[in-house]
């Protein structure tokens, strides 16, 4: 079954999921689809929700979904960086559906890297016993493009306002540029990794550098307002980018997560040019994880958002669902 704007449902079903008008009532009434899917699993072996919302009532849904043994794929942060009771509550459920011999799995590759196997990679380190030191990435394309661009040793970029105007008109940052320069959808995604290792760490926990000044935070300046405005900040983040340039750096907006310390940080960093981060191109992600087994850190890369890759790391999650349900 797939949430989203637009779901597909097989015909034969359709009509035991619309309402009198024959609207499909898959986004709109979870309880209907809800009690839906119940009926479904009792019928078929290994029934998946494939969540393709950023919805946060249907993420509140899943653990009651799990702990009924229906498995989900989604690239839904706001089930895994949100509040870390509904966290907890999924990993109950799947332990209640184990106990009920309806085993149930959630996977969501995507919430981090899109198709890039960071989450995969991380599960992996982890369930064969290594001891991750740090994780350390770049985890927003827009971010990347901007300082990639910006930041260079050579320093000839235009103004760091013109660079944002560049990449809102290439379609780069959501509609307003604040979304990605607040830094907020790096935090959650540095939160998931926290999570994943073990850390029981929500958003308010850590500092995350907001790019955006203050003076334009205000939700009063509209988003074209705010692009124009911009430029009133250009010498603060040239004179950053300058002191970088003169000691041979560049700038880079990093997510960190320290699990020995039980830490995390999101900010604005200087790395030297012989720096992995330094040598990035276009809107590429990178992440690095350092570890027991990893002392020179493990380090993946690539397009780590666009309907694409996104679409490619659910799949892959729905076939690494389905061979773990085969081999079940």
């Amino acid at each position: 079954m797939l949430l989203g704007a637009q779901p597909t449902i097989d015909p034969q079903i359709r009509h035991r999921l619309q309402t009198a008008d024959g609207t499909v009532v898959v986004a709109r009434d979870l309880n209907r689809f809800t009690t839906f899917c119940h009926e479904q699993r009792d019928r078929y072996a290994g029934l998946v929700i494939v969540d393709a919302t950023a919805d946060a009532e249907v993420a509140s849904r899943y653990p009651a979904w799990l702990a009924a043994g229906i498995h989900i794929v989604t690239p839904n942060k706001k089930a895994f960086a949100g509040d870390l009771t509904l966290w907890e509550a999924m990993h109950d459920a799947t332990r209640v559906a184990q106990a009920a011999g309806r085993p149930s799995h959630v996977l969501h590759e995507s919430t981090v890297g899109a198709g890039l196997p960071v989450l995969s990679t991380l599960n992996d380190l982890l369930a064969t016993g290594d001891e991750v030191h740090t994780i350390e990435g770049i985890f927003s394309g827009t971010l990347s493009y901007l300082f990639n661009r910006y930041s260079t040793v050579a320093g000839d970029a235009p103004p760091f306002s013109e660079i944002v105007a560049t990449a809102r008109q290439l379609g780069y940052t959501e509609p307003d540029a604040r979304d990605d320069l607040s830094g907020a959808d790096v935090a959650r995604k540095v939160v998931i990794l926290a999570r994943v290792c073990g850390l029981h760490l929500s958003l308010a926990d850590f500092t995350v550098e907001n790019l955006v000044p203050a003076a334009l935070q205000d939700a009063s300046i509209d988003a074209h307002a705010f692009l124009t405005r911009l430029a009133e900040s250009d010498a603060a983040m040239a004179a950053r980018q300058a002191a970088a340039r003169q000691a041979g750096q560049v700038l880079r907006y990093v997510g960190h997560v320290d699990v020995a310390a039980r830490t995390a940080r999101v900010s604005l960093a200087a790395y030297p040019a012989s720096h992995p981060f330094a040598s990035l191109q276009g809107s590429d992600n990178m992440v690095a994880f350092t570890t027991r087994r990893f002392p020179q850190p493990l380090t993946i890369q690539g397009a780590g958002a666009g309907a694409a890759v996104t679409a490619f790391g659910m799949m892959a999650d729905l076939l690494r669902l389905q061979r773990s349900v085969v081999r079940c």
